[in-house]
């Protein structure tokens, strides 16, 4: 099961900029979904625009983003609005950007249903652009805002001009909210690499080496020597080294440094990490360092994983260790830290996410907090929590293993066998931990179905029907604890047969760790499974759990063996 969480981010563009009761109207509309988190509102006087920015779960987004265009549909006259800015609409933009536990292409799908929804309920026309586009050209928006809003009148009668949603002659409720052009794109990352000079010109030099642009050829002198042109008069370009960059070079008087200003538009092409040894490479060339890295607003957190993990492999260092321990090394390597305190809870997008319910879970208390909260009187947290808890364990003691074994001296050669090791026990623990607050979640929800009102007869359907809705998740939950729990087995065999024969032992403990947590998740199973009245689902996760435990029960065995010759 993938636990990953679906997250994605909305930037709206609104065409108000100056009246901040309008603007806090519109946000305040966001703000009132639950399980959105508003980022940043920033209003522009001489545009006469403000960006709003806000994540969640794409349903929670989705709903987030259709109440703030209904607001600002009802509160912006477009008949009325001047600014500096292109724009066709009260809401002018609506990009849908992935940041974890979803893609693109997604991203498109929905971006395109909610362009239906708004276009349907609010009778606002809108246009679909880049990743959600439905033709080629309208994957630039400057093609879907040609004309802006003056030019509505003649694109809403003209074909091929015509919105991809809500098209109709322009009437007054056309003429008042405008058009809207919802999209999908990828996340775009603001990067400042901060350098040891304060030449701007030598900053720009380095730029130039890297963004994808390039620099123009040039006769002789390559920096003075005369732009050579193709035959329509625009210079040819050199590329540089790095797809997806866009960069100039600048200098900070708040820093006294000069910096190469990078906005990379497709990590999945140009990654961070890979953009920050480049740049290191080429102010090298130049006789300069790159001293640290400055990032501008927020940051996915897989940005940072996948740069902690980069820098752990050129080291021939596992990268199987803890999430924040990756994400410090990524820190260091990059100079994140250079210039100020760099915070991943104030950075990190699912980190501020997460803020909303921190100390809320089982998995954020202390052993003794755990433990005490296990003993008090309530039924939950119990069997299947503990369970789930001690597969944790198993997998880590795996885990560790597999880290004393690729730092042995002597082992240098096989870091990386031993590193994916242990990258797939932190994975597999992380579902686990995931695991131990949803089985008391399971719990919960039974608790709340049996507390539904039963007056009437339909009372008594619905709340008869939330029941066995509740009581078959809560067999299904330790059910995957058992499976998890049993994939522990292959990590903790995998070490006592080939790890650091030092550790052996903690091999063993985690198989016995990892057969205590399928046996009791399997209590769960059979005690959960005897109050569902689908007798056939019933007996077919009961034998599932039996057969788990046998296979269990022989590979702590069969591990133990392997122990036992080796103490």
């Amino acid at each position: 099961m993938d636990i990953e969480k679906q997250i994605i981010e909305c930037v709206p563009n609104f065409s108000e900029g100056r009246d901040m009761n309008v603007i806090n109207q519109i946000t305040n509309e966001i703000k009132a979904v639950k399980g959105v988190k508003l980022l940043d509102v920033d209003p522009g006087e001489a545009t006469n625009r403000t960006v709003v920015t806000f994540v969640g779960t794409p349903a929670e987004v989705l709903e987030a983003a259709f109440r703030s265009v209904r607001k600002a549909g009802q509160l912006i006259d477009m008949r009325q609005h001047h600014g500096a800015h292109p724009r066709m609409g009260a809401t002018d933009v609506l990009p849908l950007i992935p940041v974890a536990g979803i893609t693109l292409e997604e991203c498109a799908v929905l971006a395109r249903q909610l362009a239906e929804r708004i276009a349907n309920e609010l009778r606002i026309p809108c246009y679909c652009y880049e990743a959600a586009a439905f033709t080629p050209d309208r994957k630039n928006l400057a093609v879907c805002r040609e004309g802006e809003y003056e030019a509505l009148a003649e694109k809403l009668s003209t074909e091929g001009k015509q919105p991809d949603f809500g098209t109709r002659p322009i009437d007054d409720d056309v003429a008042r909210t405008g058009c809207t052009a919802v999209g999908a794109r990828d996340f775009l990352i603001a990067v400042n690499y901060n350098l040891n000079t304060t030449s701007t010109r030598r900053a720009n030099a380095i730029a130039f080496d890297v963004r994808e642009k390039g620099r123009p050829f040039r006769e002789g002198n390559p920096i003075t020597g005369k732009i050579i042109k193709d035959a329509e008069g625009n210079p040819i370009m050199k590329p540089g080294t790095l797809k997806c960059t866009k960069a100039i070079g600048w200098f900070i008087d708040e820093y006294g440094i000069a910096q190469v200003s990078m906005n990379m538009t497709n990590l999945n092409v140009t990654p961070l990490h890979v953009a920050f040894d480049e740049v290191c490479r080429c102010a090298q060339n130049r006789g300069i360092r790159v001293t640290g890295t400055e990032i501008v607003g927020l940051i996915p957190k897989k940005t940072l994983i996948d740069a902690g993990k980069y820098f752990l492999e050129k080291q021939h260092r596992s990268v199987g260790i803890p999430e924040e321990d990756i994400i410090n090394i990524a820190i260091k390597s990059m100079g994140l830290d250079d210039l100020k305190p760099f915070n991943p809870k104030e950075k990190v997008i699912e980190y501020l996410l997460e803020d909303d319910n921190a100390g809320k879970k089982l998995v954020d208390l202390t052993v003794k907090g755990f433990a005490q909260e296990t003993s008090r009187e309530s039924p939950a947290p119990g069997g299947g929590t503990i369970s789930a808890y001690m597969g944790a364990l198993g997998a880590a003691l795996g885990t560790m293993v597999a880290n004393l074994s690729s730092h042995k001296a002597g082992w240098d050669e096989r870091w990386d066998e031993f590193s994916k090791w242990a990258d797939k026990g932190q994975a597999l623990m992380s579902e686990l931990l995931h695991l131990v607050d949803e089985d008391t979640e399971a719990f919960n929800r039974i608790m709340a179905a049996f507390g539904l009102p039963k007056k009437t007869e339909e009372d008594k359907a619905a709340r008869s029907k939330a029941i066995q809705e509740a009581t078959l998740y809560a067999t299904q939950v330790p059910l995957h604890t058992m499976q998890a729990s049993f994939r522990a087995f292959e990590i903790c065999k995998a070490m006592a047969q080939d790890g650091n024969p030092n550790s052996v032992s903690d091999a063993g403990v985690g198989a016995l760790a990892a057969r205590a947590a399928v046996l009791g998740a399997g209590l769960n199973v059979k005690i959960n499974a005897g109050s569902l009245k689908d007798k056939e689902t019933a007996y077919q996760l009961i034998a599932e759990a039996n057969t788990l435990i046998e296979k269990a029960n022989a590979a702590e065995k069969e591990i133990l063996d392997i122990v036992e010759q080796k103490l």
